[in-house]
């Protein structure tokens, strides 16, 4: 039977120390946030806005209107088809994510239309970014109406090129807990711009559906 060798005392430490340094890391970071809870001020707008947002957490799938230009219209007997939305509250809470594609298609980026929306405070700021299918990064900043059923969002500064356009303006308007509707504005290259209405109402299954088709 062969006999193993004491490890380096010093060597067993610091890897224990490197597993429990995230965990007191975490821990000490939630008691952190359980002391300011107790002490914490009234909300800022853009935190009371953000919570608005985490409230439209789900899958979601709805028809779209859109004012496209002729050259972008769809071709007789065509439509513009349903989109599936998802919404997830990620990063302990920090972050919102909002992804969207045609409803009933797989998930498959390189196939698919798949823009993904990230949301967060900084500061005073509700802020969006777009990382959009043309390239680009949109970035905007968000207000709440004061009956706390819209938010909209106004164009701060663009990332990455502009060759075909960026999504320049966004609403998002809360009906009921099962139904709101978004309103996105894309702007065209020579200045026009195009926009689209979702009527989202909640519904269950993933972003790709489970009827998803390629």
């Amino acid at each position: 039977m062969r006999v193993l060798t004491t490890a380096n005392p010093s060597r067993v430490a610091t890897a224990v120390l490197l597993l429990l340094l995230p965990a007191v890391a975490l821990a000490q970071s939630d008691a952190h946030h359980m002391d300011a809870s107790k002490t914490a001020g009234p909300r800022s707008q853009a935190q009371v806005a953000f919570d608005a947002m985490k409230t439209l957490a789900g899958e979601w799938e709805g028809p779209v209107k859109a004012d496209l230009p002729a050259e972008m219209k769809p071709k007789a007997g065509d439509a513009i088809k349903p989109l599936h939305v998802t919404m997830r509250v990620t990063s302990r809470g920090n972050t919102i994510t909002h992804e969207f594609q045609e409803a009933g298609t797989l998930l498959d980026a390189a196939k698919y239309d798949h823009p993904v929306t990230m949301l967060y405070v900084d500061g005073d700021s509700l802020n969006l970014v777009h990382y959009c299918d043309a390239g680009n990064r949109p970035h905007m900043t968000g207000k709440i109406s004061p009956d706390g059923k819209t938010l909209e969002f106004d164009f701060v500064d663009l990332s990455g090129s502009n060759t075909h356009g960026h999504m320049h303006h966004a609403v998002f308007t809360m009906i009921d807990a099962d139904h709101h509707v978004e309103e996105w504005t894309y702007m065209a290259p020579n200045d026009t711009p195009i926009h689209a209405r979702f009527d989202l109402h909640r519904v269950s299954g993933s972003i790709a559906g489970a009827g998803g088709t390629q």
